[in-house]
């Protein structure tokens, strides 16, 4: 009997809400960069997320491998934004970067015609995309601040993951044009990562990894919330036990994950 009602609650709330697809948020050069929206019935304004995928800085869309978050968003009631941006190595960093913080000042402009808040903005990212929601929550002031940020097996600090992996890999040639791991490859490395502007007053965070992810160290998430809270920030952290990269098994290995997330940005954007 619960499982029907929980089915039919995801249903009104699902049918209630309203999905609009690929609005240009920025022009860069020839290149068209969109979003699709989702915008709860009622009168709001709502708390809002902008959503960013991963893949390598190199593949990826809108409507990948962040999915598995669109229907918990839906149903908790938030205006949700999920974002394209440009991808390397035909466009390297901070393209990427830069086009996550158009996204921010995007919809905060445009906040009253999708019912969303701009004093309640969080950004949520998977993998790359953890990264960038990452960096750029880090660094954000003015117009592209944020009031929470939730990085999702994120590679925060890209020094170490190469070192954990005694390599560059492709991801980081195509990402910063770097050909050879040599003394002057840590530079631009340590540049593009969001540990190296860690500062104190910084909005929350709460980070998800499982601990047997092959591609992002589980250590990458344990190492940034303690740095973070030595800053006296806050960083909340949901560890997935024996999870690996992407949330593709994570239901079977911790169900309530989506529960946990959606709470946490119920409470930091009451």
């Amino acid at each position: 009997m619960r499982t029907l009602i929980t089915l039919l609650l995801v249903a009104a709330a699902t049918a209630q809400a309203e999905l609009k697809t690929d609005i240009e948020f920025a022009k860069v050069g020839d290149v068209s960069l969109t979003l699709d929206a989702n915008v709860p019935e009622g009168a709001g304004p709502f708390p809002t997320i902008i959503l960013v995928h991963g893949g390598g800085f190199m593949r990826g869309d809108k409507t990948s491998y962040i999915k598995p978050l669109f229907e918990p968003l839906t149903t908790a009631g938030f205006t949700w934004f999920t974002i394209n941006y440009r991808l390397a190595p035909a466009h390297r960093w901070p393209a990427c970067a830069e086009d996550v913080e158009r996204a921010i000042r995007w919809v905060k402009a445009n906040a009253k015609q999708y019912k969303a808040d701009p004093k309640r903005v969080a950004l949520v990212g998977e993998s790359a995309g953890g990264h960038l929601v990452s960096y750029v929550g880090v660094r954000g002031a003015g117009e592209i601040s944020v009031a929470a940020v939730v990085p999702i097996y994120a590679p925060h600090d890209l020094a170490f993951q190469v070192k954990s992996r005694n390599a560059l890999g492709p991801s980081m040639t195509a990402l910063l044009g770097l050909t050879e791991l040599n003394d002057a490859a840590w530079k631009p490395l340590e540049a593009a990562s969001a540990t190296t502007y860690l500062r104190a007053g910084l909005p929350p965070f709460l980070l998800l990894h499982g601990t047997k992810d092959a591609q992002v160290p589980y250590e990458q998430s344990v190492k940034f919330q303690a740095q973070m809270k030595a800053l006296g920030n806050t960083c909340d952290f949901i560890t997935i036990p024996d999870g690996a990269h992407g949330m593709g098994g994570w239901d079977k290995l911790l169900p309530d994950y989506k529960d946990q997330l959606v709470a946490w940005l119920r409470r930091t954007l009451k």
